[in-house]
């Protein structure tokens, strides 16, 4: 009988862990239909940024200027480093306001500090910046223009100039890894293979779900009327240029968007 309770209590403290572990994640859906698998107990957090993001928004749109938003792979991972995609998208950010002109231009940049999120996961991130992206109306009301980063982003930021920019890729990590222990942690050939070969929103996530919101926008405002149609679109660049019309109507596959996992 004591094996029995004994038992009976743990199956009963593994059910009630489940539970919990089941209750910490909730699927989360976006007006234009993006789910994602979220952290409930980050929920405050997000709506707290989403609301001082648009704020941010207005505030630089109160001003005459048209409004950006930055797609650029963040996370360490496959060889990249989140501390150079972050210097790459301040980079992004001065180079493309210095191009339009800075009282002209505002961008967002969703690797800035003060948007971060404790403990969150790439899905718990991507529902903040798609309901952000979104806007509140569904049409991205919010934006003028969404800049995916690419290739010649990071060529500029990292000064390869097209002469053994692998060789350049070897030189940087091995100054920076000196003094910079999280790059010490990312292997060096996969480092030098990455920037050299696959730097772009092309590889990341987060960037393809960007794309895929930017496309539903524009689905949206097309078929909207003359005030939100073709002539309204969001204008999308990647790598400094912009997109074919092609391109604006052809969808990516899916980074993180997906509901939580059945237990």
């Amino acid at each position: 009988m004591e094996r029995f309770w004994k038992g009976a209590v743990v199956c009963v403290t593994a059910i009630l862990m489940t539970a919990a572990v089941k209750a910490e994640s909730s699927n989360q859906c976006t007006a234009l239909g993006f789910c994602y698998c979220v952290n409930i107990d980050l929920r405050p957090a997000i709506e707290s940024h989403v609301s001082d993001i648009r704020k941010a928004m207005r505030a630089e749109r109160d001003l005459g200027k048209a409004i950006g938003y930055i797609s650029i792979p963040i996370s360490t991972s496959a060889g990249s480093y989140a501390g150079v995609n972050i210097d790459a998208s301040v980079d992004v950010a001065a180079r493309v306001e210095a191009r339009l002109g800075k009282a002209s231009v505002w961008l967002l940049n969703p690797a800035a500090k003060e948007w971060s999120l404790q403990g969150a996961t790439g899905a718990d991130y991507m529902f903040m910046w798609a309901t952000v992206l979104e806007g509140a109306d569904g049409l991205g009301c919010d934006c003028d223009f969404v800049y995916f980063v690419g290739p010649s982003d990071f060529a500029a930021l990292l000064q390869l100039d097209g002469t053994a920019d692998m060789q350049k890729l070897e030189a940087y990590y091995d100054r920076r890894a000196a003094t910079d222990p999280g790059m010490a942690k990312v292997e060096k050939r996969a480092f030098r293979n990455y920037y050299a070969l696959r730097a772009s929103v092309a590889f990341s996530l987060g960037s393809h779900d960007e794309w895929n919101i930017a496309k539903a926008i524009n689905d949206r405002r097309r078929f909207r009327g003359q005030a939100n149609g073709i002539p309204g679109q969001l204008a999308i660049l990647f790598d400094g240029h912009a997109v074919s019309p092609a391109s604006y109507e052809g969808a990516v596959q899916a980074g993180n968007v997906g509901a939580c996992a059945i237990k």
